[in-house]
């Protein structure tokens, strides 16, 4: 399937839902605000844009962007941007977060810190959902952008965001591959050490809901031919769905490589705050900007529907 086919059902999947309010924050730029308004067209997510509406107003002339319909908030600068942002989903205005041309640490701090911030009891990371021609199926990166060295606690968090997301997407039961330079556990590389701990965590019930295998090489991950001469045999090697990475540095990297040399469309989303977070880059196509929204707004929907059936199930005891 062709990356405008993948992201595309992605897209469609997203429009059958009732569309999201989304905190878009300083969206000051061509980008950015060009990205909320496509998304709002296509019935993604209902923008609300959050900073200085005389910039935002001026960008939208330059570039004939009709934001005529948006519910709009004006601020001073992007600090402020950030905090009111945050403000709409602590206030259940919004249920996602959309990041326009601020940087991300400024609409990270505010996601952190700001009143309390969004934090839930899982570890904030971020997962790519990367195309990559001759795969078979849409591959999960993480975490390449949030955690530099998670421990082993992060890392089971990590994992499960990705898990949830996952299943949040329609996309079934993951095959999970903890990737390390060897498929070995060897005291030398103590990421091979976490990587067998996070499957034996998956075998008593601390991660739920994926297949668990690792440590895997990249190569035993994700080609059946590698991992058949290795004679690895379990469920995931060879067709893994979720790549989870050492650190943050192998992540990046790896993402940046399938994207620049192998073709490669990267969408992404943060997970374990208490809604999704689009953090798109300027480097991003179109298209892989909507399915970045596309994926938020399928998994806030997501994230409703089962805070609604725990409160049902609450009220029925």
């Amino acid at each position: 399937m062709s990356e405008s086919q993948r992201y595309q059902k992605l897209i469609e999947s997203a429009r059958k839902i009732d569309p999201p309010c989304c905190a878009v924050a300083h969206p000051c730029d061509a980008g950015s605000l060009a990205s909320a308004v496509e998304a709002a067209k296509l019935g993604l997510f209902r923008p609300v844009l959050v900073g200085p509406q005389r910039r935002i107003e001026r960008v939208a002339k330059e570039n004939n962007l009709d934001i005529s319909d948006f519910e709009r908030v004006d601020t001073p600068h992007s600090h402020a941007s950030a905090d009111l942002a945050v403000e709409h989903v602590q206030s259940a205005e919004a249920s996602l977060l959309m990041k326009g041309s601020l940087h991300t640490d400024e609409l990270m701090h505010a996601v952190i810190k700001h009143r309390g911030g969004l934090r839930t009891e899982r570890r904030i990371s971020h997962v790519f959902i990367m195309d990559v021609p001759n795969y078979d199926e849409l591959l999960f990166i993480t975490d390449a952008a949030v955690n530099i060295f998670p421990d082993l606690e992060t890392k089971a968090d990590i994992v499960q965001n990705a898990i949830d997301l996952h299943h949040g997407l329609g996309l079934g039961r993951p095959r999970v591959a903890i990737l390390s330079a060897v498929e070995q556990v060897t005291s030398k590389i103590p990421g091979t050490i976490e990587a067998a701990a996070l499957c034996k965590m998956a075998d008593r019930g601390q991660i739920q809901g994926g297949d668990l295998d690792g440590p895997l090489a990249l190569d035993n991950a994700i080609s059946p031919d590698a991992a058949r001469i290795k004679g690895i045999d379990s469920p995931v090697a060879g067709r893994a769905q979720i790549l989870v990475v050492p650190d943050l540095e192998a992540g990046n990297m790896l993402a940046k490589n399938l994207t620049f040399l192998g073709g490669a469309a990267a969408a992404g989303v943060v997970l374990g705050a208490r809604v999704p977070i689009v953090l798109t880059s300027r480097a991003d196509s179109g298209s892989t900007k909507l399915a970045s929204c596309a994926v938020a707004s399928l998994y806030a929907d997501h994230l409703m529907r089962c805070q609604a059936a725990l409160a049902a199930g609450a009220d029925n005891e």
